[in-house]
């Protein structure tokens, strides 16, 4: 009978499941996202056939919405990530289709250093999609001609409860200019007290530039020039002192030289 020798690359392909066609029909869970509406749709895909059009694909490409179906007719989607049926989340720069373990730092993405200078290695998937894939994440990036329940229609759209904070991000969200009052446009809702009143919550805008904030920027380039102009005077004043002291000195000097002369 024929012998079979494993190498250590070998096991490792057979051990993170590198191959590209399965035996076994895989399942694949397709959350479908769309910004504009904030709804959610998902999609269990077990047919081959649809998910081989996933494969090969790396974490922010696009993909037709036609594979899906005739629903998703003229949408378009864009690859956002997805973690594999052990629940390693894809890691966008790793150029690879299994799962890698890597040495992580502050900085990296899916690991907080607890203590400084803490490194530590931590398994992650790689950017390209796979049949050992369990869930994909899409973005709706294009829609299509037809509306589709749960993710695009009106009837599914979940409204922002909170919105930007700082000014320029409410600037540019509503296409403000600086001389628009930002105050008029940040998020508020209205929330019932337990004794019946209704009072209405907004956000402390950040980084607002109000007459108040003008005036103290004022203040303080004023104290600190005050400050300058005081250090320079003080400046003078010492050095004045010390040439006058240096010159008192050598005066003494030269008068108890003259004496000894005489």
């Amino acid at each position: 009978p024929p012998r079979i020798v494993t190498t250590p690359l070998l096991t490792s392909w057979l051990r993170c499941g590198s191959h590209t066609h399965s035996s076994t029909p895989t399942a694949m869970k397709l959350n479908l996202a769309n910004p504009a509406t904030g709804a959610m749709k998902v999609l269990n895909i077990d047919d081959e056939k649809v998910l081989v059009n996933f494969y090969d694909k790396r974490m922010s490409q696009t993909v037709p919405g036609d594979i899906l179906g005739d629903e998703f007719k003229g949408y378009e989607f864009k690859i956002t990530g997805g973690n594999d049926k052990q629940g390693f989340p894809m890691m966008q720069g790793v150029m690879s289709a299994n799962r890698v373990r890597l040495l992580m730092s502050k900085g990296f993405c899916y690991y907080r250093p607890r203590r400084t200078g803490e490194r530590k290695r931590k398994s992650v998937r790689g950017c390209i999609v796979g049949p050992d894939l369990a869930v994909l994440n899409l973005l709706v990036t294009q829609t299509g001609e037809s509306e589709v329940v749960g993710l695009t229609d009106e009837a599914s759209a979940q409204p922002a409860r909170l919105g930007p904070k700082r000014a320029n991000h409410i600037r540019q969200l509503f296409n403000l200019t600086k001389e628009d009052d930002v105050r008029k446009y940040v998020m508020s809702r209205e929330v019932k007290q337990k004794n019946g009143k209704t009072t209405t919550k907004r956000p402390k805008i950040q980084r607002l530039i109000t007459p108040k904030t003008l005036a103290r920027k004022r203040a303080r380039m004023a104290a600190k020039e005050a400050q300058r102009v005081k250090s320079i005077k003080e400046a003078e004043a010492y050095e004045a002192l010390r040439s006058k002291r240096l010159a008192e000195r050598k005066e003494r000097k030269s008068s108890r030289k003259s004496s000894r002369k005489e």
